[in-house]
């Protein structure tokens, strides 16, 4: 077995380490969310904590890890009687991006269950994670029904398998911990706010901090058993320190003032609904237990506030999480209570001691942004970085847009946009499995079986059913697409002065491909060439930053800005073959710069409709004489053009409309 990397090894990151040790201390706090850049020790601090948590004593033998002290009445394994049983270290359960349904929750022998009438089930990573802790990396990748099912269990305390009448239960009660990428796709709002709490990190810009953590990541590679026995001690520390802390934690009074508080800071951030209410609080008793109080204090609020609200504020899609401190502190000074002890107890040291302030000493420094930003010009805009630039404007308000859509059904990643077969939607018909039974079409096999009972010698009320009998349910629901922006950003655009009407559209469109789970990418061209702006992505928030300082000037080379899109897309297709690409192009329709510019971006857009790709020409034509260049390009690339005044859901001028082939 490999030997972890320490916990309290791991250099700065106090915020990510104070939230896991809050959770294993009281894991009715939720679980965390970890959010940050690639390389940040996110996965080793989560693999670290597992051998810091006490051992757990479990029934022998049994399948979910039931307490022999209070064992579980509707255990499936069951029942047990009260009594002594085995310990075993907490189990740290790592579930994978592409893991089935019935991997996670556990799958029922649907034909045992039809002929039988026998619950034979196979227990999922849920009840491996049982009194544990369950590990999701990259959690935002995690299909969406996978997510909807881990945390209605992360919830509950138990899991639920109901398969066509035939159900089981079973307690499923584990510290939920996710880690993710931002760079690679958000988590909806709803989802977010059942992580307790969050943490951002970023890689230390302070060269000591740095140094040492290569110095101990070398250290632990050359000799990972040395390594973690000279850290052993302070291992052994925290671990007691987590065992006080649980015992201590009935203790701990949560008074009136820091309710108020709680409540307070609540209201003033404009969060929805309880449960911030509720996570704040247990965070804040959790917190003063790990500082050794039984009181909580202001500072555990505030603490608590930083962990517990980031994600869970009202803010647009595209806003970075966090909270305004100032407003923060204010708001706790407003509603202070005579609860407050003016000369609180520090706690002993540790991470996190102190109620939980992190030393400003190991705190990361700089700016923590690793993102060139452009050279400011007058007015805070971007300097222009080239010859007939002009510098990028500000996007329009955005709106509610058409739901542009890809014809046919697709087989691609779960998502809100398409139709296409998928796991979970509406039964459309019946089919023979090809491998494992995953969703049971009860009718169908009925309906098989049926003819041959007499043959297979039936002599009872039940239904003798054989593996060729069984049907699989086929079902429609929607997919995500790769929705890629190709955006005319040359001078007969800013002439006009259209880019901020124009970035307003694109904008509002990037909001409506963040609510229907695209990925997205931008290719914009201008002057003589066209530039990936960005490669496809899950990150909506990175199109729309690139967005904002798109700069505008010079010729329109259409063809080139066509022809770098179709590069893109061969691409892609190699690497997700089933996502269905929707190429949404926004222009004026002109084409300048080189021999025959108009005729070359015509063999260019043929090679869409050759390939079949859905597309959309958003005409940014304006005034009262207009060429009608972006429908005619339409017409080559085999798609629909629609006016910036058409993509508004609420435009009285615009009319429903899905993208839509045209033959050649």
């Amino acid at each position: 077995m490999t030997t972890p990397f320490p916990f309290t090894a791991v250099v700065g990151q106090d915020d990510l380490r104070l939230a896991l040790l809050l959770n294993a201390v009281s894991p009715a706090v939720g679980g965390v969310l970890v959010r940050g850049e690639k390389g940040t020790a996110k996965s080793t601090a989560v693999r670290a904590l597992s051998a810091l948590l006490p051992e757990v004593s479990v029934v022998a033998g049994c399948r979910f890890s039931c307490d022999p002290a209070a064992p579980d009445p509707g255990c499936p394994d069951g029942p047990h009687e009260a009594g002594t049983g085995a310990s075993r270290p907490s189990r740290m359960v790592e579930l994978p991006v592409g893991a089935s349904e019935d991997r996670l929750v556990g799958a029922l022998d649907i034909e045992r269950a039809l002929a039988e009438g026998v619950k034979a089930f196979e227990p999922g990573l849920l009840a491996d994670a049982h009194r544990g802790i369950l590990y999701v990396d990259e959690v935002n990748l995690l299909h969406d029904h996978l997510v909807d099912l881990l945390l209605d269990a992360a919830a509950m305390g138990a899991s639920y398998v109901e398969r066509e009448g035939v159900s089981v239960r079973h307690a499923s009660k584990f510290l939920l911990v996710g880690t993710m990428n931002p760079e690679e796709g958000e988590l909806r709002p709803q989802l977010l706010d059942r992580f307790g709490l969050t943490v951002e990190v970023a890689a230390s810009r302070e060269p000591g901090q740095r140094v040492e953590v290569v110095r101990r990541r070398l250290a632990y590679d050359d000799d990972p058993a040395g390594f973690a026995a000279r850290w052993a001690d302070e291992e052994s520390a925290v671990r007691q320190r987590i065992v006080a802390a649980r015992e201590l934690l009935p203790s701990v009074r949560l008074g009136d003032g820091a309710l108020r508080q709680i409540a307070a800071t609540c209201a003033a951030f404009e969060v929805d609904g309880m449960r911030a209410d509720i996570v704040m609080a247990r965070t804040a008793v959790a917190l003063a237990a790990w500082a050794g109080r039984t009181d909580v204090l202001a500072e555990d609020v505030r603490q608590a506030a930083l962990l517990a609200l980031p994600h869970r504020r009202r803010r647009n899609p595209f806003d970075a999480p966090g909270l305004d401190e100032d407003k923060l502190d204010e708001t706790l000074e407003e509603f202070g209570g005579p609860d407050d002890d003016p000369d609180p107890d520090p706690g002993p040291d540790g991470p996190g001691g102190g109620g939980g302030q992190p030393d400003p000493d190991d705190a990361p420094q700089g700016d923590g942004d690793t993102a060139a930003r452009p050279e400011a010009g007058e007015n805070g805009q971007p300097r222009p970085s080239g010859a007939g630039e002009q510098s990028p404007v500000r996007a329009s308000e955005p709106f509610r847009a058409k739901v542009l859509s890809v014809p046919g059904i697709g087989e691609g990643a779960a998502g809100r946009r398409s139709r296409a077969r998928t796991e979970h939607g509406r039964t459309t018909g019946a089919r023979r499995p090809k491998g494992a039974l995953t969703k049971l079409h009860l009718a169908a096999t009925v309906q098989a079986a049926a003819p041959h009972q007499r043959a297979r010698g039936r002599s009872g009320p039940g239904l003798v059913v054989r593996r060729d009998d069984l049907r699989q349910a086929t079902r429609e629901g929607r997919e995500g697409n790769l929705v890629l922006f190709v955006v005319d950003a040359s001078g007969s655009m800013a002439a006009r002065q259209r880019m901020s009407a124009v970035k307003g559209a694109v904008l509002s469109l990037l909001l409506d491909a963040y609510q229907r789970r695209d990925k997205v990418g931008l290719v914009t061209f201008r002057g003589s060439a066209a530039e990936v702006a960005l490669p496809p992505t899950s990150s909506v928030d990175a199109a729309a930053a690139r967005l904002e300082t798109l700069p505008t000037g010079g010729r329109t080379p259409l063809a080139a800005g066509l022809l770098r899109a179709h590069e893109v897309l061969r691409v892609e297709r190699l690497r997700d073959p089933a996502r269905r690409p929707l190429v949404v192009l926004v222009t004026d329709g002109r084409a300048t710069g080189g021999p025959e510019p108009v005729a070359l971006a015509g063999r260019a857009a043929r090679l869409f409709a050759a390939d079949g790709v859905a597309s959309v020409v958003v005409d940014c034509e304006s005034g009262p004489v207009r060429l009608g260049l972006a429908g005619q390009l339409a017409g080559e690339l085999g798609g629909t053009a629609v006016t910036l005044d058409e993509l508004r859901a609420d435009s009285i001028a615009g009319l429903v409309k899905d993208v839509q082939r045209r033959a050649a």
